[in-house]
């Protein structure tokens, strides 16, 4: 059941929810009666729908004091409730480092600390909170919540049927605690293995096999129109050896490539309702050759997603605090820009006050018409009335409590995560093993998504559990001589040897080949980049677990222990180390276990 305080506040926020009128209470609002809201607004309320803004704090009235702090200098305000006073932005999107999202009935509570924040506002509106909670090795919400494997591990399974429940199990955990926008699934088609941002966040290589998944995953999320799903990054991101965060790529791809190979998944997302598409700080200039950024192309925004391929949608910017979008303009263009281009939300500006007052400059100026920005405010109002938030803004604790974590949601997430193992390398049948010591070790990179790990631990448990003798080593993601020489002592003592592999590097490939000069069997597990297995053609046995997530390391356990069998395929290819235009292991190699 609802506390009584959330009952209260609920209370309080629908009754403010009414000051629009009648039509603030009808289901379905249409777009006569959203223009009619639209028109009441005055023009800083405009200017501020069109914002998604980041803001610390694990309360919306009541912060913690670092965090307080931490807004006052990045934003000026106290906290969410000063942040949606002062500027009445449309959105806030939450962040674990923004101390945002502690555990679930926390996030409940903070989401409807934000709707009450809103609505409590003359002419307020419900705001659309949003997350990147991609799965794998990005997430925002942790455990207890359910974490599924990443979009690279789901490729692997090739199951759309798995891909949509991921979608509809993932999207009912965030409804209900008041996340309603996800910026998921990742459209882009990972065709560059050297590519430093997208990587495992992709479905693959192969655009129909993406695009066929990425439908999957937008049917999933928005079942019951239960959370916005928004595929990313428009026009694609997945050749790119520069990340956009730090950088500003340029996709050399003709305007055939793109049709070809980066377009299906975004065709795909399109056909099957999708409600948002992110857009990327990457300049194309087969799409664009002014230099600038897709993020601020109306060629590309306009011409292409809107034009040709019918988008009708709303249009999110990736974050204008990465450098991607920063490196041409500064940032009191770029949110003026954005819009001209077409977008519709501009997300997490690296200093709200300078955006916000450069469009309402641009306004008065002439710059910007006021009816362009009544086109944004319409398609974001749209998706508000969709997803029900102008009759239901407010999320329950008994909600949270039946929904989040569930035992039913947890074992579909470890049943998906069974069929995504990928077995990559399996010489004289090593694998599957029996009980036996085994030594643990290789990276233990921070956990991604709220997860428990480390990695070597989690891997250790796992084994135990299966009746192994498990001894845990951590010799992290570059190991020292000492950390090596550490490992291959302890090796002495094991059966086996199972270590884990990050992206490869020098000196994870000396102790990976130092531990098989002992003599011991040794298992190696990509926990991030299947890429790997190509350095290393001395390992008998190579499983590819696509991220250290807790639900992928313990279903590449089962794996080798032969509990269950490896059914994942390489959604990607492989190519020799040494010789890059080869092909080690196509797209679909994948050993199982005699029958």
């Amino acid at each position: 059941m609802p506390s009584r305080r959330t009952v209260l506040a609920a209370g309080a926020g629908v009754t403010a929810a009414l000051a629009f009128g009648t039509e603030a209470r009808a289901a379905g609002l249409d777009d006569k009666k959203l223009r009619s809201l639209i028109s009441r607004m005055t023009l800083e309320e405009k200017v501020g729908q069109l914002f998604v803004m980041r803001v610390y704090g694990h309360s919306a009235t009541a912060p913690d004091q670092a965090d307080i702090d931490a807004n006052l200098k990045e934003i000026g305000v106290r906290s969410a409730a000063e942040l949606l006073a002062k500027y009445r932005v449309g959105g806030i999107i939450y962040f674990t480092w923004a101390h945002n999202t502690r555990d679930p009935h926390q996030i409940a509570d903070l989401s409807n600390g934000i709707q009450k924040a809103s609505l409590t506002q003359p002419r307020g509106l419900p705001v659309l909170i949003s997350t990147d909670q991609e799965h794998g090795i990005v997430c925002r919400v942790g455990e207890p919540a359910t974490l599924f494997p990443g979009a690279m591990a789901i490729g692997a399974g090739g199951s759309s049927k798995d891909a949509r429940s991921l979608g509809r199990i993932a999207g009912q955990e965030l409804r209900a605690i008041g996340i309603r926008q996800n910026y998921s699934p990742v459209a882009d088609v990972n065709v560059n293995p050297a590519n430093p941002v997208i990587g495992v966040r992709s479905f693959g290589a192969d655009p129909h096999a993406v695009a066929r998944l990425v439908a999957a995953e937008v049917a999933g999320y928005q079942h019951g129109r239960q959370v916005a799903a928004t595929a990313k990054h428009f026009p694609g991101h997945g050749d790119t050896a520069v990340d956009s965060h730090y950088g500003f790529p340029v996709i050399t791809h003709t305007r055939e490539q793109w049709d070809r190979l980066d377009a299906p998944p975004f065709r795909a997302a399109i056909a099957a309702g999708i409600d948002s598409i992110m857009t990327a700080h990457i300049m194309v200039p087969a799409l664009d050759d002014s230099g600038d950024p897709a993020t601020l192309s109306r060629p590309i925004l306009n011409g292409i997603l809107r034009e040709e391929l019918g988008y009708e949608g709303v249009i999110v910017t990736d974050s204008l605090g990465m450098e991607g979008v920063r490196t041409k303009y500064g940032d009191d263009r770029v949110p003026v820009l954005a819009l001209k281009a077409g977008v519709d939300q501009l997300l997490n500006p690296p200093n709200l006050d300078v955006a916000w007052n450069a469009v309402l400059t641009a306004v008065r100026g002439g710059e910007l018409t006021e009816a362009r920005l009544d086109e944004s405010i319409l398609r974001v109002l749209r998706l508000k009335a969709k997803l029900g938030l102008f009759e239901r803004p407010y999320v329950s604790q008994g909600g949270v409590t039946r929904t989040v974590g569930s035992p039913a949601h947890l074992a579909e997430a470890d049943r998906i995560a069974e069929r995504t193992t990928t077995l990559l390398v399996n010489k004289g049948g090593l694998l599957p093993l029996s009980p036996r010591r085994l030594l643990v070790c290789g990276a233990d990179p921070a956990s991604p998504s709220g997860t428990t790990g480390p990695p070597t631990g989690v891997l250790a448990t796992a084994f135990t559990e299966l009746g192994f003798t498990a001894t845990a080593l951590s010799t992290g993601t570059a190991p020292s001589a000492a950390t090596v020489a550490k490992a291959v002592a302890a090796a002495q003592d094991a059966d086996t040897v199972v270590v884990g592999t990050y992206n490869l590097n020098a000196a994870q490939k000396s102790l990976v080949e130092q531990l098989l000069a002992t003599g011991k069997p040794v298992v190696a597990i990509a926990i991030r980049n299947p890429y790997d297995v190509a350095q290393l053609p001395g390992v008998p046995a190579y499983v590819a677990a696509y991220s250290w997530t807790d639900v992928e390391l313990r279903a590449a356990a089962r794996v080798i222990a032969g509990a269950v069998a490896p059914r994942g395929k390489l959604p990607v290819p492989v190519q020799k180390a040494d010789d890059p235009a080869q092909v080690l292991y196509p797209i679909g190699h994948g050993l199982s276990y005699p029958t």
